[in-house]
């Protein structure tokens, strides 16, 4: 302790957007983020996952060297950073580069003039990694006038690491390339600055002039402060000491140090030991280890390794390169790279196969940009050393016989890697200090040959769901060869070092046994596939591991690639995401009306500048009121069990905790309510049998979100077992025990036609078949979350970020026991919702508002990514059994299903589920139609909304049912569609109560007219061609159709005009990103335009949406079902129709006096006579006209590796029927964002459960969404401008839900890939013998694993024993 005391004490200084900060105390376990959003006004950066894995909390973080006097900038995650590791730093949020008061940044411009904001939460990280990438690419030279250096790859990569459930990434990558030089600005997307005419082409010069310079990132206080401190900063031990949060009172504090040295680090590691045994010691680099593994216990001593010179360095010479173990990975890079001006660089990479570049290439896709700034090589080696990390750095390391260096307390070691990650994990005197890898240029002399003589070989893989990183891999792998050439023409193996990692082991290891049997012999055929046998026997899956055979399959194809490419004297193809060496390209065809302007014109999104500029409030940037406590959940881990006790005394942090709410909190006069629709309810708590892992137990209280989410995850929960009932957790188990939910009669879909007269009259049929879907969550980037307030007469004001203010304004009510009107329940937006925040936000904001109500202060919530997952719910699983009946040619007679729905816990949504997935279902000529549906009660988190509930599940069972038929007859599935599709008289028949005009039937027309404009029959023609030349990648097309019902919704409208006449807005409907407000402004600009000469253009600008307010506007419904937009347009329009009528006589007395005429000249005369400028209406459809049809097709292009079931999206092309489009903009953002949700749904997001039902896909680490590199590489949209319809609203459409039905297309083409595949797998002689190649079911969602199985996960030996 004495080498700890004398140390210097510092204050923690740093400076946010030029802004400085002077701590004297902090946590040490702050993270920046949690300062930025408590502790300062930039809300910015958001909390999106706590795991550095969506990119929502991106700022720039910036170092000035003394040394060199230049400015180290990088984007990094303040959500793991940690707050006392940015001292002497300069920190840039959004707001730091502009704002709506002193002007918007370019980036802010160029997104909202690109539509690339929908919801917005995502945005300002966005901004962020962008504006780091121009910086860094800016550094030096000169960039033309207006961009960047920054080439039109690197912008697409700039935010590969950024999640965004909402817009389809489209228009965000299209705003990134508009900075770069090299982009052909006439390719890039719909935006706001030029339209897409003759008149309207596209000019640089239309855009936001972009400034390099424009924002100064470290200020000059910084700058000199750093200078006056430079001595001391050199010469003495710097530490920061902050007060430490923990139950004990006595007033003990936590440190954190700088040491300067090894030797000072050895000293004071050695000194935290007191009488109570060890402290608690963390040793910090870039803080991404808790990304991983969280911490949930706090530590005594926190210890900064970057100020040590000899962790930090990089040292290169002829025999290698030297990292020390606090480099981060980004700066292993640029070293790995090397400088083509250093003479020793330019030595060291001469040949192309040059180790280093290839290691910088691989590790390029570790994490993200973002993480890798800060990420230290080291720490990945001791995690990968430590737990069983799926590390890739490891693992090309040990393949390329790197060494590390490391040192217990004096004593120093040097060991290779391999024999490292061998060793146990060491004890708390461990330093790693750093890794070597050797060179092996291939002219090196002391490699024994010379080029003429020997040929050498380094390659790396990985199979990953995402090509450019942010991706844990399935496997990986890394092979170093030299070889040396006989008189015979043979290449023999003489040196080998094969390496795997990932694949389910402890770490990376060396394959010693392959190694050996490998060298010395010439690659044959033979010899491949004994080497493979003896891999085989090598790799060794460990018990629990995921897809064990999927993986072993995998390194088998990776050892068979080398082998391959050793054998034939080439280099390998297998490159992992070499398909994104194509740049992401789109068009977009869109007709502008003028009918009703503004409406139609695609202006963009309202606030969307805010959106960027992190201006834009959501629920938890509102500020914490004074005295405000932070609520968090304890739930179960168990189903059917009771709760003998919950226990909070066991961990030092469980004296923050300020209460525990449980069911006996809950008012006299309230009830135990969580929830509730028209069909059921839930409680807030078991009473008293928990019937579902994931159930809600007690509510603990504390003074900060951390503190109350450390609380709950740390308590320890005692269950009762005894005498509980087994739980039902599939539908085969609620069939066998009837365990359903009633379906309500009138949500019962009717038969069609006659089953028996249809099953006779048929050719052929298929007796029984089936098809399991499993569930989707929704993975908004803002979590469930809510703030109540106290206030007078036992009122609550409650915001709360959901789709239903008025359904959480009644269930809080409910809850305590008091009148509605107590409960005033605000929401402004909310930052993505997809269904999920219609009803399953009621728990969060029931939990804060009943805490509030007992405590009388104000309590907040926002739930962490993990709780979020684990007990809000999701997509419904179903299990679907079906007969069909037809001919010879493909048309089917008749159709009978059986649909088993898995509801969980609580009814929900659930019974409209057969409602809306027949209403799918029906969008072929069945013939005759029958459903069975049963929704089933089991013990699993309730299931709930979801975009397009029942109805992208409906949708795809008529696609694979068509494709059933298909290979049943082995036939083309796209003629079995055309010849099935309806027709005039059959599409009245299935759906009498939506098809109104014939005229509007326009699906036969949309099916023509693609397949004309995707050239989808001769690329038909390419793709067999190609599908005969190629063995391990296979192509595959699909076009799908959707026939979509619409119910349109009842909602409310009020416009007011102010004195100044300016006009404010309601309205029911909620604002999720879909532009719902920015139609409605449209709306009241046209209607109230009727009383201008601009035609509603200075209306226009005058006119402000508000918050939705549930004492203020009744009856707001919830905003779901692709409607409430158009609604919420038909009730302004009824209001400012009435404001009209009042007006107008007005209008009429001023022109007839004077041609003098103006919007306010108008108010101000209505104000002095009295007239009442403000009018509410109640929007309520025509009953004859409250449904309607969406009609729309896609025709989808794939590119499969047979190899990695890996999943290339080439090429989709949508063509959907937006009637006359209310805003083309936000229409073809809702198109594009819904059908990339759609290709994650199909082919990416894995929901997986434990044996308890408990959710385990619970974070950025396990559920994969798509990224901007698995979206389709040639992106194409047209919305079809379909005439004049009567009985809609401005003859519009809705576009929020049925787009994501296409997405549809891309799985069944990749099903159309498999088939290729597996013909050539059974001519090879593998498969089952029983088996018909042609006719299989592919699962959703279309994994990697799920795509090789399907192509043989031994399809490399079956192909090698063929030879």
């Amino acid at each position: 302790m004495e080498a700890a005391a004398r140390w210097k004490m510092r204050n923690l200084v740093f400076a946010v957007n030029g802004q400085r900060f002077d701590l004297p105390t902090v946590d040490p376990s702050m993270s920046l983020l949690e300062f930025l959003r408590t502790e300062t006004v930039y809300k910015g950066a958001k909390l999106g996952c706590g795991e550095g894995g969506c990119g929502a909390c991106v700022v720039l973080l910036s170092r000035y060297d003394l040394v060199s006097r230049q400015i180290d900038e990088s984007a990094v995650s303040s959500c793991l950073t940690l707050l006392c590791s940015v001292h002497l730093c300069s920190v840039t949020t959004t707001e730091g580069l502009g704002n709506s008061r002193e002007g918007f940044h370019s980036i802010h411009q160029r997104f909202s003039g690109f539509h690339a904001s929908q919801c917005g939460f995502c945005t300002p990280g966005m901004c962020m990694s962008l504006f780091s990438a121009l910086r860094a690419a800016d550094k030096s030279g000169n960039p033309p006038v207006g961009f960047s250096k920054l080439t039109s790859s690197e912008a697409e990569k700039a935010v590969s690491g950024n999640l965004c459930r909402c817009t389809g990434y489209r228009s965000i990558v299209d705003a990134c390339k508009s900075f770069s030089a090299d982009a052909d600005i006439e390719d890039l997307g719909l935006n706001s600055f030029w339209g897409k005419g003759e008149e309207d082409s596209a000019d640089v010069k239309k855009l936001p002039v972009y400034e390099r310079d424009a924002v100064k990132t470290i200020p000059d206080f910084l700058k000199a402060e750093i200078e006056e401190s430079r001595n001391s900063i050199l010469q003495s031990r710097d530490e920061i000491r902050c007060n430490k949060f923990t139950t004990n009172l006595s007033g003990s504090s936590c440190s954190w140090f700088r040491p300067n040295s090894i030797d000072d680090l050895q000293a004071l590691m050695k000194s935290q030991c007191d009488d109570e045994g060890q402290k608690r010691v963390k040793l910090v680099v870039g803080n991404t280890c808790s990304g991983v593994y969280k911490d949930l216990d706090e530590y005594d001593v926190y210890i900064d390794l970057r100020n040590i010179p000899e962790l930090t360095m990089i040292r290169r010479d002829g025999s290698g390169i030297e990292f020390g173990a606090a480099v981060t990975i980004s700066k292993a890079i640029e070293a790995l790279k090397g400088n083509e001006e250093d003479e020793l660089d330019r030595q060291l990479q001469s040949n192309e196969n040059n180790v280093f570049s290839k290691i910088a290439t691989h590790l390029s896709k570790v994490a993200s940009q973002f993480v890798r700034n800060t990420a230290s090589m080291g720490g990945n080696i001791i995690m990968a050393q430590k737990y069983p990390f799926a590390s890739d750095i490891s693992t090309v390391l040990l393949a390329a016989g790197s060494s590390v260096s490391f040192q217990i307390d004096s004593d120093k070691f040097n060991v290779t890697l391999e024999e490292f990650l061998e060793k146990p994990p060491f004890g708390p005197n461990f330093i790693l200090l750093s890794i070597r890898i050797p060179s092996w240029n291939q002219d090196d002399p002391n490699n024994g040959k010379s080029a003429e003589e020997s040929d050498f070989l380094f390659e790396t893989y990985r199979a990953s769901p995402r090509p450019f990183g942010n991706a844990v891999s399935y496997a990986n792998a890394a092979f170093l060869a030299q070889m040396s050439a006989q008189k015979s023409g043979q290449l023999i193996v003489e040196k080998l070092q094969l390496a795997f990692g990932a694949y389910g082991s402890e770490h990376s290891i060396r394959t010693r046994n392959l190694e050996k049997y490998l060298m010395g012999k010439s690659i044959t055929t033979s010899l491949m596939l004994e080497a493979i046998k003896l891999l085989k026997e090598t790799i060794l899956p460990k018990e629990g591991t995921s897809h064990p055979t999927y993986r072993l399959s995998l390194v088998v194809s990776f050892l068979y690639d080398f082998l391959q490419s050793i054998s034939i004297r080439i280099p390998h193809t297998m490159v992992e995401g070499a398909h994104c060496k194509s740049l992401l390209s789109s068009k977009q065809t869109v007709k502008f009306s003028g009918d009703y302007f503004p409406i139609g014109e695609p202006i963009k999104k309202i606030g969307a500048e805010m959106q960027a500029s992190g201006e834009a409030m959501y629920v938890d940037d509102i500020p914490s009121p004074k005295d405000c406590l932070y609520a968090a959940f304890v739930y179960s881990k168990k189903p059917m069990v009771l709760v003998k006790g919950i226990d909070f005394k066991s961990t030092p942090e469980s004296g923050n905790i300020i209460s525990i709410i449980t069911i006996n909190d809950i008012p006299d006069k309230g009830i135990n309510i969580a929830s509730g629709s028209l069909f059921g309810k839930e409680p807030l708590f078991p009473d008293p049998l928990i019937q579902f892992a994931g159930e809600p137990l007690a509510i603990v209280i504390a003074k900060t979100q951390k503190l109350a989410n450390v609380a709950a995850a740390q308590a320890h929960v005692e269950y009762a077992t005894d005498n509980s009932a087994s739980p039902i957790f599939s539908v085969d188990q609620a069939v066998k025990s009837s365990n359903f939910f009633d379906i309500p009669p009138y949500l019962i879909p009717r038969q069609v036609g006659d089953i028996s007269k249809g099953m006779s009259k048929a050719n052929l049929k298929i007796i029984t078949a089936n098809i399991d879907l499993g569930s989707q969550y929704h993975f908004y980037m803002e979590t469930q979350t809510a703030l109540a307030i106290p206030d007078e007469g036992n009122c609550l004001v409650v915001y709360s970020s959901c789709q239903s203010p008025m359904l959480s304004q009644g269930i809080i009510a409910k809850c305590i026991g008091v009148p509605y009107h107590n409960i005033r329940l605000i929401t402004r937006r909310v930052g993505g919702g997809f269904g999920g925040k219609a009803i399953r936000s009621v728990p969060v904001a029931v939990a804060c508002s009943l805490a509030a109500y007992k405590l009388q202060r104000p309590v907040r919530m926002y739930l962490d990514r993990k709780t979020d997952m684990v007990i809000t719910g999701g997509r419904h699983p179903m299990t679907i059994n079906y007969s069909v009946a037809f001919s010879y040619d493909g048309n089917i007679t008749a159709l009978c299903l059986e649909v088993l729905i898995n509801a969980g816990i609580s009814e929900d949504i659930s019974p409209i589920l057969p409602n809306n997935i027949a209403g799918d279902l029906k969008k072929y000529d069945w013939g005759a139609f029958s459903c069975d549906f049963k929704i089933c009660k089991t013990n699993l988190l309730t299931k709930t909304a979801m975009r397009g509930p029942g109805e992208i599940q409906g949708s795809y069972i008529a696609e694979a049912i068509i494709e059933h038929v298909a290979s049943t007859l082995s036939i083309d599935p796209h003629s079995v569609r055309m010849i099935n599709l309806h027709s005039l008289k059959s599409i009245k028949m299935f759906y009498e109560k939506e098809f109104i005009e014939p005229e509007e039937y326009t699906l036969p027309q949309i099916i023509e007219k693609l397949v004309v404009s995707a050239n989808f029959k001769q690329r038909i023609k390419d793709i067999r061609e190609f599908n005969g030349h190629n063995r391990w990648k296979k192509r595959g097309i699909s076009c799908v159709p959707i026939v979509h019902p619409l119910y349109v919704m009842k909602v409310p409208g009020k416009v007011s005009i102010l004195d100044d006449s300016s006009i404010v807005v309601e309205v029911g409907g909620i604002e999720l990103g879909q532009g719902l407000w920015t139609k409605v402004k449209q709306m009241v600009a046209f209607v109230l335009g009727k009383l201008c000469k601009d035609s509603g253009q200075e209306v226009m600008d005058r006119i402000r949406i508000i918050q939705a307010d549930s004492l203020s506007l009744i009856q707001g419904g919830f905003t779901a079902g692709s409607t409430t937009s158009e609604s919420s347009c038909a009730a302004v329009r009824l209001a400012c129709d009435i404001l009209v009528d009042r007006l107008m006589p007005i209008k009429e007395t001023i022109t007839s006096q004077s041609d003098s005429f103006s919007w306010s000249s108008l108010i101000s005369k209505a104000l002095f006579e009295s007239v009442n400028l403000s009018a509410s209406a109640y929007y309520v459809p025509d009953p004859n006209s409250q449904s309607y049809l969406i009609y729309g097709a896609a025709i989808s292009e794939v590119e499969i590796d047979l190899l990695t079931g890996g999943t290339i999206i080439f090429r989709s092309d949508l063509l959907y029927d937006c009637g006359q489009s209310l805003n083309p903009a936000v229409d073809l953002g809702q198109i594009e964002g819904a059908f990339v949700q759609g290709i994650g749904f199909f082919m990416l997001e894995e929901y997986s459960m434990n044996a308890d039902g408990l959710v385990t896909s619970d974070g950025t680490w396990t559920y994969k969404i798509p990224t901007i590199d698995t979206i389709p590489r040639q992106f194409n949209v047209e919305i079809l401008n379909s005439g004049v319809h009567k009985n809609r609203v401005l003859s519009s459409k809705g576009s929020g839900e049925p787009p994501l039905l296409l997405s549809a297309s891309v799985h069944c083409a990749v099903r159309d890939a498999i088939k290729e595949a597996r013909k050539e797998l059974f001519s090879n002689g593998g498969g089952a013998e029983d088996e018909d190649p042609r006719v299989f079911q592919l699962p959703v969602p279309a994994t990697m694993p799920v795509v090789k199985e399907l192509c043989g996960f031994d399809n490399v030996e079956t192909h090698l024993m063929k030879k």
